[in-house]
């Protein structure tokens, strides 16, 4: 029985091997994750309508910032590549063959429903040849829970979008 529920599904992703001397540094993150200092509005009474207004713009801008973001740190140029994922690991196909005990960094977008770039790190599990191709299993490493929560939330989103297809057929 699986921890984590899983999904297929075709996502931008970047694959790297971490070298030895780097594996006791990574952990997984949120690209772009800025934390802003912010000070306590004062308690006047406030507009509802204009503070509505003032949050979907905040939105905006939170979006603009994670599109710039994105495109600084390369996410835009990444290949797209199908995946089966879950809260615990991911299985990709890939040309180079890993060895199982491998580290590596995956940096990939996912949306919930926004766009959401991730560097995930992962330990190879598995490597199986398929057709001059190889499937290559990992488990997520060095995780906190709020990435491991984006990556849940994204497998529900796409499960959803998935039973809504197939609804309309």
């Amino acid at each position: 029985m699986r921890e984590f529920s899983r999904v297929e599904a075709y996502i931008p992703v970047g694959i790297r091997a971490v070298s030895e001397t780097e594996r006791d540094r990574i952990k997984a993150r949120l690209s772009g994750d800025i934390t802003f200092i912010t000070t306590k509005p004062a308690e006047e009474p406030v507009d509802r309508a204009l503070a509505e207004w003032l949050k979907i713009i905040n939105q905006k801008l939170d979006f603009l910032i994670s599109l710039i973001t994105m495109e600084q740190q390369g996410f835009s140029s990444l290949p797209l590549n199908k995946v089966d994922i879950s809260g615990g690991g991911m299985s990709f196909f890939s040309d180079y063959a890993y060895e199982p005990g491998d580290i590596l960094e995956l940096k990939m977008v996912i949306e919930n429903p926004a766009p959401l770039a991730l560097y995930v790190y992962g330990e190879v599990i598995s490597c199986e040849s398929i057709n001059n191709e190889f499937r290559i299993g990992v488990k997520f490493i060095n995780i906190d829970e709020d990435v491991r929560d984006q990556i849940v939330k994204f497998v529900f989103h796409r499960q959803r979008q998935i039973l809504r297809q197939k609804k309309e057929l």
